[in-house]
């Protein structure tokens, strides 16, 4: 039992998620009986009230060991029953009947962005997917991030909004009794401060591989946009994709070199016109019309004002072309734009860095700390 569960309130599971429970486990790998039946009867109550079933008595008991649990470790339950069901996600037509949460998992509430992709970015993508988030937050008032909790992306997508102290929704492939990958644990102990986990597993499910796949429905299905930045031709990320556009959400992928192996994916849902093309958050926040920020000033910016008087002419400079570039300088083009020589652009820019002001990435371009 991880760690984070084993000091939480304790609370009452009431009688109607214990029937929505037992049935979403009587008939969990049959979603589209379980939505018939709540259609058929409005409730899990009424369901459990007229259907004769083999294996009801199981589920029962079933359903009352997992009230017990979720009351001991402080879990709550959402049910396709409750007024505060996610809209977004109620809107799809295999929308979970049992949502279970951990943390701070407010789901009506500001933009919703999810950000997927290859569980093997290259160091591009993750500084991509990192300034990505920045740039969302310093841009938008309320914003919450979702992602599966996976290598490469989907981590890096979590933890740059953790870094930015703002909401994040990790979607597990399992019940909520365990974290996996594992090495991914104290990343979610951080975001149950901000957010949290939320899966529609109960406790002692296995991620297993069909579990992967109809987890990226949530994470699809929870957002107004879902967005692809690196992604190679086949992959779990292209599946949360095309689950998108079957909800008429918005997709969108970052592009990459015709050879990157990484971003086939991404060009080829350019290509195919199923995923607008962006660069940045602002592509974004123009194409979805979304409000910004009236007045911002980035932490960076201030720290900028305030340490301009102190730089050489030469510093600012490098530094004013430095916050031209969106997505980085190459020492090369500083050298060639401001025909200064290669020892003092050198030189300067290690002053910058060493004042937080930029910083360096991989491939010898600096970018606005």
């Amino acid at each position: 039992m991880p760690a984070i569960y084993a000091t939480e309130p304790k609370y009452i599971c009431p009688i109607a998620p214990l029937h929505n429970i037992a049935l979403s486990f009587l008939y969990r790998t049959r979603l589209r009986k379980q939505l018939m039946l709540l259609d058929q009867y409005g409730s899990a109550t009424e369901v459990w009230r007229h259907v004769d079933e083999p294996g009801m008595d199981e589920a029962m008991e079933r359903a009352k060991q997992e009230c017990e649990w979720i009351a001991e470790h402080g879990i709550r339950v959402w049910t396709i029953e409750d007024e505060d069901y996610p809209i977004r996600l109620k809107q799809c037509t295999d929308r979970p009947t049992v949502l279970y949460s951990k943390g701070h998992v407010d789901l009506g509430k500001g933009h919703f962005v999810s950000i997927v992709g290859t569980r093997r970015p290259t160091e591009r993508g993750k500084e991509l997917t990192s300034l990505f988030v920045r740039e969302l937050h310093e841009q938008l008032e309320q914003l919450t991030i979702v992602s599966g909790g996976a290598y490469g992306i989907d981590i890096a997508a979590h933890r740059a909004a953790i870094e930015c102290g703002i909401p994040t929704i990790i979607v597990p492939a399992h019940g909520l009794d365990r974290i996996y990958p594992y090495v991914h644990r104290q990343d979610a102990i951080k975001a149950l401060e901000h957010g949290g986990l939320l899966t529609e597993f109960m406790s002692g499910t296995e991620p297993i591989a069909p579990n992967f796949v109809q987890r990226n429905r949530i994470v699809a299905g929870l957002s107004e946009a879902t967005v692809v930045v690196e992604s190679r031709e086949r992959g779990g990320s292209l599946i949360t994709a095309r689950m998108a556009v079957d909800y008429n959400r918005a997709l969108f992928a970052f592009p990459g070199r015709p050879n990157d192996e990484s971003s086939r994916g991404c060009n080829r849902l350019i290509q195919s016109r199923h995923a607008q093309l962006i660069n940045n958050a602002a592509d974004l926040i123009n194409a979805m019309e979304w409000t910004t920020r009236a007045t911002h000033k980035t932490p960076v910016q201030t720290k900028i004002v305030g340490l301009l008087d102190n730089l050489s002419p030469s510093q600012q400079l490098l530094l004013g072309k430095i916050q031209e570039a969106e997505e980085g300088m190459h020492i090369n083009h500083l050298v060639m734009e401001t025909e200064m020589p290669y020892g003092d652009v050198s030189s300067d820019l290690m002053m910058l860095e060493m004042q937080g002001l930029i910083r360096a990435i991989p491939g010898g371009f600096y970018r606005i700390q």
